[in-house]
């Protein structure tokens, strides 16, 4: 019998997909990834999140389903307990698991207040054993300096750069592996993710000299947001999180155990840096990330492991739903049966692959997307309250974009004549989607205000 795959998981926060040398960045950011992709792994180059928050994303890697199915359609908002997740199914098939880093599912408004406390056992969604981490993590760090906790609660400091220190956490555990069993180790990063309490991006020392000389994404227009003063320090960030990507390669080479480990590195959501705050709605707001567009949606995710080639581009459309699928595949599990929505991406080349990812979006505005592999579809309720309410019964169409003739997405296809067939049958895959989210509504046309 096949022994089954260790599974690590490096995971980024709100890093864009174009960052990456393989996805068109110029300047050197991430060279071990693109070494990755180019030798050892399978880059999706299409890969885009349902969920554009820190914290419902986070929850639907954990659980395999929507959001909205847990409850978690917003920040702030604890992952219920007992909830079967990816650690929960993985330790009952035999495996060790490990936590590293930014978790950001325990605390909520009411009363779960664990921001700067240790997270509890209970709390942690079934990783029981290796945990090093924080539930929100820039509130217990900066840049440099900051602390964590470990398994029995004990505050852990450290005073370096933030991203190689939660690297130092993830390297250890590997060190110290002992082989037993197999195991699945997430090591979840904040950066390049704002620091909220400073309003600064926090690359290490010297990021700007280093990045300052880029070339902007053609999404990001002069003199709107902030990415201007803070696109170097953002790259830094990225740089810093590649070089602790390939600190952990290395040490599963050393260990002797690369060859049997699945490695997946993939991001929550993008940035669009302040460059779309004309699209909230009443009651809502958006800093960085809330909304629909390509700079938001689409993410890196480049896997190496069984069942996945070697230096291939994959071009199909995926989700990030996809992945806690992908994890449970190559733990030798049925998801499906798990009740994980999503496809193994080891199954990304069949002909049958659907390439629609359906998005939920909240607190800058109630809506929901539809990106098929050339249009995007969007659809919202601008009365309903993005903070506390996760859902509408009755939305109505916000944009349609073809992304193949209008990659930046400025041509709104319901301000003019459309193809009333493209939309009857955009509008009917929406609605498919969403009803394999447990979700069931009405979309209404598109009217010029």
């Amino acid at each position: 019998m096949k022994k089954r795959q260790n599974i690590v998981f490096f995971f980024s926060d709100q890093q864009r997909a174009d960052t990456l040398g393989c996805h068109g960045q110029p300047l050197p950011v991430t060279p071990r990834l693109d070494a990755f992709a180019r030798e050892d792994g399978t880059d999706f180059a299409l890969a885009c999140t349902p969920q554009p928050v820190c914290g419902p994303a986070r929850a639907m890697l954990q659980t395999g389903r929507y959001p909205t199915q847990t409850g978690c359609y917003r920040n702030a908002i604890s992952l219920p307990l007992n909830e079967k997740t990816l650690a929960r199914c993985l330790r009952q098939a035999g495996y060790e698991v490990g936590y590293v880093g930014k978790w950001h599912l325990a605390s909520d408004e009411t009363e779960n207040h664990y921001e700067t406390a240790p997270v509890p056992l209970e709390r942690r969604g079934g990783y029981e054993g290796y945990w090093m981490a924080a539930d929100v993590l820039e509130f217990t760090s900066h840049g440099y300096g900051g602390y964590i906790y470990d398994r029995e609660g004990n505050k852990y400091e450290f005073d370096g750069y933030r991203t190689d220190c939660i690297t130092d956490c993830g390297v250890r555990f590997i060190e110290e592996y002992q082989g037993e069993r197999p195991f699945f180790l997430m090591i979840s990063h904040i950066e390049p993710h704002h620091q909220n309490d400073r309003g600064d991006y926090e690359g290490p020392e010297g990021s700007r000299e280093r990045f300052g000389n880029f070339t902007p994404p053609k999404d990001l227009e002069p003199g709107k947001g902030d990415w201007e003063r803070f696109y170097p320090d953002y790259l830094g960030c990225c740089n810093a999180l590649d070089a602790n990507f390939g600190r952990v390669l290395d040490a599963l080479k050393k260990k002797g155990i690369y060859d049997q480990t699945m490695v997946i590195y993939a991001s929550d959501h993008g940035c669009h840096f302040r460059t779309r705050m004309d699209e909230v709605a009443e009651g809502g707001y958006d800093d960085y990330k809330r909304n629909s567009f390509e700079g938001t949606i689409r993410v890196p995710l480049l896997i190496k492991g069984d069942g996945f080639a070697r230096g291939k581009r994959e071009e199909k459309l995926v989700s990030l739903l996809d992945v806690p699928a992908t994890i449970l595949s190559a733990a030798g599990l049925d998801p499906k049966s798990l009740g994980f929505l999503g496809r193994p991406l080891q199954e990304a080349g069949s002909p049958d692959w659907e390439e629609a990812v359906y998005i939920q979006i909240s607190e800058s505005f109630v809506g929901r997307a539809l990106r098929t592999h050339r249009y995007k579809y969007v659809v919202w309720d601008s009365g309903k309250n993005p903070w506390t309410e996760s859902g509408s019964s009755v939305y109505r169409e916000k944009y349609l974009f073809d992304l193949e003739k209008d990659p930046l997405e400025k041509n709104n296809l319901l301000e003019g004549t459309v193809d009333g067939e493209l939309r009857r049958r955009l509008r009917e895959k929406l609605l498919k989607k969403a009803a394999e989210a447990g979700e069931q509504f009405v979309v209404e046309d598109y009217y010029r205000q």
